[in-house]
């Protein structure tokens, strides 16, 4: 049994840097060769985070055969040829999210994967934390009764338009898309089902993407779920999940610290309508620590699935049900802009 995966990156962007950080403290991970469109970009990147060998397109690192697992984290719309490249290469694949650009697109590259017996998986480093694996552990248990509602924000403000991949229709940008997916892809996890329904309305920016968007996702189960998402507003992005006995807040469930990363587990005693009011439960505060930075994780537990044979922490069922609520998200948002023209 290897005891530690070597990784080649495709891509050189900020994504790319932020895992090279993250896997530069991992145990079972670390990232001997990197890809990208020029020599000078891969070569400066090899330099700052000491990666052994730099290749002035992503084909050169694909024929590199001490290179046995790939980290994808090209613009959305190069994802599916890039990773059934890598596939087909024999390499195991990381995908970032979104995987695709569509439920066909993924599918073609899960078949790929199959094909070539190699593993395959959506990169969401937020799965990887164990403050998310906590609070899916809390809903389960019954730690706030039955699950009800699910409530979760993702935005930001960018200034920078010109020259953002995130603003690049060509290269399936959008808030949907970019961060969108995160909200939609807890909302699944924690209902452990795919919506039976889903409603969406946004804005379409002026170079033909998503800028924001906010939409309603309904389980058979009977959960609930609303999200909001934008790339031009402000947000608290935070996570709330309802049960019937109480509820979980989540301050920082994209991108939980290190250390001290914090759920609170609240249970609610609604107000006497006479006038008097009952006593709320004190909430209950929990930390919780991780082990290494989050993108060290997330390559780690890729490492443990390829190397031990785990369970991949994000499946190919999961994926596809993301993946079709993104197809009909989009759909509805970009109809909507459509008619308003």
């Amino acid at each position: 049994m290897a005891d530690r995966l070597n990784w080649g990156i495709l891509g050189t962007g900020n994504i790319a840097r932020q895992f090279a950080e993250g896997v530069s403290g991992a145990r079972r991970s670390r990232v001997c060769a990197v890809g990208s469109r020029t020599r000078e970009a891969a070569a400066e990147f090899a330099k700052a985070y000491a990666v052994e060998r730099s290749y002035g397109s992503y084909a050169e690192l694909l024929a590199d055969d001490a290179v046995e697992a790939v980290y994808v984290s090209l613009p959305n719309s190069m994802h599916a040829e890039w990773t059934i490249r890598a596939l087909e290469a024999g390499k195991h694949v990381l995908c970032e999210k979104p995987m695709a650009t569509s439920v066909a697109e993924a599918e073609q590259m899960f078949d790929a994967s199959a094909k070539a017996d190699r593993i395959l998986v959506e990169a969401f480093m937020y799965r990887s934390h164990p403050l998310t694996q906590a609070v899916v552990r809390e809903v389960r248990s019954g730690a706030i009764g039955k699950l009800q509602l699910i409530r979760t924000s993702f935005c930001y403000r960018t200034r920078k338009i010109e020259g953002n991949i995130r603003f690049d229709a060509e290269l399936a940008g959008g808030a949907l898309m970019d961060i969108g997916c995160y909200c939609i892809d807890l909302a699944c996890l924690l209902a452990d089902a795919e919506p039976t329904s889903v409603n969406a309305s946004g804005h379409v920016h002026e170079t033909g993407v998503d800028e924001r968007a906010v939409g309603t996702l309904a389980f058979e189960n009977d959960v609930l779920a609303d999200f909001a998402c934008g790339m031009t507003v402000q947000a608290d992005n935070t996570a709330l999940i309802c049960g019937d006995e109480g509820y979980i807040a989540v301050p920082v469930p994209w991108k939980p610290a290190v250390r001290g990363a914090e759920y609170v587990i609240k249970g609610m005693t609604p107000p006497r309508q006479d006038g008097g009011a009952l006593k709320a439960p004190e909430p209950t505060v929990r930390q919780v620590d991780a082990e290494l930075p989050l993108f060290g994780l997330e390559a780690d537990a890729f490492a443990r699935t390829v190397l031990d044979g785990e369970p991949a922490e994000v499946t190919r069922e999961q994926t596809l049900r993301t993946m079709r609520v993104l197809d009909e998200a989009r759909r509805q948002v970009m109809g909507q802009s459509a008619v308003r023209v």
